[in-house]
């Protein structure tokens, strides 16, 4: 059995890696065969200076990706087969072999610190090279580091409370250690959709109150027909590290906040930031927000079902280059490889979530004027660089959104 998951394994990691790799491709192709001409659709209002730009930057941002999708595969390979967690586990075991779980929790922290720093590298070249290229880039170096300390700070703080229990009802608990972790989970979870808004975000930027008068008294105009109750109207300094627009809600019952990037603000009139808002407010009419909620605990209570039977198989372990087996290896190796036996499922969730744009759309049609909400998601895609032309096989394997000209075509219908 042992040789038979090493075998699954390496090809869904092969598999999933030159999938990848190969709609990578695929998009970078397709985006630069159509580089020289904007869409018919789009000709009045994004120029071909624009174009190519959203262009050779979606291109730059593709390729990034599929050299980190290279690197994570072969990180993974290397703790699994290659035996990195293993070599993780004995030296951790060298230095401190009792009490088991705190050697445990340790060896979680060493890969995923190890993980953390293989991305690293990536995320700086996003910023700092892709990015600053385009123009989009506003952090400092230093601001990128402080970030990455707050991250990291917030991560220790949250993370190893629910680490530390897990490990804990994985020892202790009986059978059942998995449903006591899945109600943990689902409180913790909820917990911080509630404190994030007004303790957490905080950390990484500034919340000021909307100031405008004339454009605070329509927002409340329309929340209130579409009966949503906020906390507040809140502009975000995004400026301060990027260049891109956007809105958003945040927050979960009372906590619930509306929140502009003041990059938005400076870009979009009125009339466009009441319909950009209806489109939010359509995702909270129809729901998705709870839905998604509701999806990701059903999803968590499966794994960690499954997780409550393989912990207990020999083969779990030594098929993914562990030689015995413990809790603190089951729990990390079913968070390093679940994803590469979940990648193909990838496509539906992206297709679900298309199906929630389209519906927040109509919904902003018929709360707002879908001729507005046009003008500014041309001008957002303009703006933020956003490819007119994906491939269309990339576009329905990955985006949470549907592509422009889809977009657009079924809002004309409304306006």
């Amino acid at each position: 059995m042992a040789s038979t998951l090493t075998t699954v394994f390496i090809a869904l990691l092969v598999l999933t890696t030159l999938t990848r790799v190969w709609l990578g491709q695929r998009h970078i192709r397709h985006i630069q065969s159509h580089r020289d001409q904007v869409p018919a659709a789009f000709a009045d209002s994004i120029s071909l200076e624009a174009h190519q730009k959203a262009a050779d930057y979606s291109s730059a941002k593709t390729s990034l990706v599929i050299s980190e999708a290279a690197a994570q595969a072969l990180l993974l390979a290397l703790f699994t087969i290659g035996g990195g967690l293993q070599w993780l586990d004995e030296s951790w075991r060298s230095v401190l072999a009792e009490p088991e779980m705190l050697r445990g929790a340790l060896v979680i922290v060493s890969a995923l610190v190890i993980s953390s720093l293989v991305d690293l590298p990536f995320d700086y070249y996003r910023s700092f090279v892709v990015d600053a290229r385009f123009g989009f880039n506003k952090m400092t170096p230093s601001m990128f580091f402080s970030d990455l300390l707050k991250h990291s700070l917030v991560g220790v703080l949250l993370g190893a409370p629910i680490l530390g229990a897990a490990l804990w009802l994985m020892q202790g608990a009986g059978d059942y250690w998995w449903l006591y972790l899945w109600v943990v989970w689902s409180v913790f979870n909820l917990l911080m959709l509630a404190i994030y808004p007004t303790f957490i975000a905080p950390l990484f930027n500034k919340f000021s109150p909307l100031t405008d008068n004339s454009l605070k008294a329509r927002i409340e105009s329309l929340l209130t027909k579409c009966g949503f109750k906020s906390q507040g109207l809140f502009v975000m300094d995004g400026s301060a590290r990027s260049s891109h627009g956007n809105a958003y809600f945040t927050g979960f019952g009372a906590s619930k906040r509306v929140v502009f990037f003041d990059t938005l603000l400076e870009r979009l009139d009125t009339d466009e930031i009441e319909a950009v808002l209806a489109h939010e407010l359509g995702h909270f009419r129809h729901r998705h927000v709870i839905k998604r909620i509701a999806m990701m605990f059903f999803v968590s209570f499966v794994g960690l079902a499954l997780l409550g039977w393989l912990k207990q198989q020999d083969w779990f372990y030594t098929g993914l280059g562990v030689a015995q087996s413990s809790d603190h290896m089951a729990l990390l190796l079913f968070l390093l490889v679940s994803p590469v036996f979940l990648f193909l499922l990838r496509p539906l969730m992206a297709s679900y979530s298309r199906k929630n744009e389209f519906e927040a759309d109509a919904y902003a049609a018929k709360h707002a004027d879908a001729g507005h909400l046009i003008r500014a998601l041309v001008k957002l895609y303009r703006d933020n660089a956003s490819t007119l032309t994906p491939d269309p096989l990339h576009s329905n394997f990955y985006d949470s959104h549907p592509p422009a000209s889809l977009r657009i075509a079924k809002l004309l219908k409304k306006a």
